[in-house]
């Protein structure tokens, strides 16, 4: 093996090789952590690059594993609990690592893979090439890729100090303190829900999933119930109040009247109706008081906020721009580079930049849909489903071309979701789809492009 321009690159690995390219499996933590939903498709994959007669290398893009999410282990102790937690998995990885090459990247939630060299023996063990380095190239096709995980875009993950054990970004701290912690916490409530905290992205809509879980599955039933309707009908309560504060200011009082004429037609069930929604405007009436006087002091103290500049950065790890912009500055730099593929935002896409092919290899957890209400002011439903991606690029005669496989597996919404969620996203399930096929022309000049001919843009739907 030899240094490549971007990190380590196989020298002797023909061009005709193909590369089947997976990220984020997040295998480990805590205890609820423990539990890898996709773990049986995982081996049923590795399974089939065990027998497969390709001439192939699988690369593992970082974060393979939860290291940041073991809080009770230190060192290569962590691996030895891997060891111990997934022998299967291990087990799979030595059997598959006879017939293809098998490459590991560090993420950043596994970063400490690079910072003890034990680690490149231990899974040296298992037919597994763990290289300690920030980024790899391949060769296919006459043309380069270039492979990282994508931490090092990301403001709140980026590791200057690569190789330390120590380093301690923003993200070290949230998933000690956050992730980590809610996999100790998980089986204390209803069901088993805090867990899939490492499922939310951006990690902006943390406070607004925690409160859709808290209403939809840990609030007493007996009052969430009584709340639905009050929820449902906010929206006409908020236009009542504002219609009885006119009629009380004797200025109009049309919506009012007209109302309680039209409910009258409907004998004791209407006078119930009225009942009801008089309730709900005398409610919806104080929130309106209330909320005036918060809304202009909420303004004013983000635009403090934002005088001082105490945020200068989102959190989120989704921004796509870092990556666009760095896709740019290898293809430039590197003209024989076609595909710059990393992972780290868990959103799988394809995106043509000039010089050659964005690509993100997504996720093998969980991923959870936002689906807000249709009416009312219900919590939104954050609707889950598995999107398990492996990419496979491999020269062609025309190109080389880039291939999304989703790995069958049902959706969990029949356990995971109450009834209320589930009434109030009929309809309106997400229907994921993983990017198309794309297809990066080869130059004689060294140059090339993404051919949006053979597959549009090939986004998923954003149907978050």
């Amino acid at each position: 093996m030899t240094d490549g321009a971007d990190g380590r690159e196989h020298a002797d690995a023909p061009d005709d090789r193909v590369y089947y390219v997976i990220s984020d499996l997040h295998i480990g933590g805590d205890e609820q952590l423990e539990e890898v939903e996709s773990l049986p498709e995982l081996l049923g994959f590795l399974d089939r690059l065990a027998t497969t007669d390709e001439n192939a290398e699988l690369v593992i893009n970082g974060d393979a594993f939860g290291l940041w999410e073991f809080t009770r282990a230190e060192g290569i102790e962590k691996f030895e609990l891997l060891e111990e937690t997934y022998p299967e998995f291990f087990a799979a990885l030595r059997e598959t690592g006879e017939n293809v090459q098998i490459t590991l990247l560090p993420g950043n939630h596994d970063h400490e893979l690079a910072a003890y060299d034990e680690y490149i023996e231990r899974f040296a063990a298992y037919n597994v090439d763990l290289v300690p380095e920030q980024s790899i190239t391949r060769r296919v096709g006459g043309r380069t890729i270039h492979f990282e995980h994508g931490h090092q875009r990301d403001p709140n993950n980026h590791i200057a100090d690569w190789g330390n054990p120590h380093a301690t970004p923003l993200g070290y701290y949230y998933n000690t303190l956050v992730t980590s912690r809610a996999g100790q916490l998980s089986n204390r409530g209803r069901y088993n829900w805090l867990k899939d905290v490492q499922a939310v992205t951006p990690t902006e809509r943390m406070p607004v999933w925690l409160l859709s879980k808290y209403f939809y599955r840990e609030m007493n039933p007996l009052l969430r119930y009584s709340l639905v309707p009050f929820l449902l009908l906010f929206n006409v309560s908020a236009l009542l109040a504002i219609g009885a504060g006119l009629d009380l200011a004797g200025v109009w009082s049309m919506p009012v009247e007209r109302t309680a004429a039209f409910l009258d037609r409907f004998g004791r069930a209407g006078t119930a109706a009225w009942f009801l929604l008089v309730l709900n405007v005398a409610v919806a009436g104080l929130l309106l008081l209330v909320a005036i006087p918060l809304y202009f002091i909420r303004r004013d103290v983000r635009k403090t906020v934002d005088r001082f500049g105490v945020f200068e950065t989102e959190l989120t790890v989704d921004a796509e721009e870092p990556y666009v912009e760095a896709a740019e500055d290898i293809f430039e730099e590197h003209p024989e580079t076609a595909i710059f593929c990393y992972g780290h935002t868990h959103r799988p896409t394809t995106r043509a930049v000039e010089g050659g092919l964005l690509v993100n290899t997504g996720t093998w957890l969980k991923r959870l849909h936002r689906r807000d209400g249709v009416i009312g002011v219900l919590p939104p439903v954050f609707y889950p489903s598995y999107q398990l991606p492996a990419v496979r690029i491999g020269a062609e005669d025309d190109g080389i071309a880039v291939e999304y496989e989703q790995i069958s597996k049902p959706s969990p919404s029949t356990e995971e979701l109450t009834r209320t969620e589930r009434f109030f996203t009929v309809g309106r399930e997400p229907e994921p789809t993983l990017p198309d096929r794309r297809l990066v022309e080869a130059r004689p000049d060294g140059g090339g492009r993404a051919d949006d001919e053979a597959a549009a843009v090939g986004r998923p739907t954003t149907d978050e």
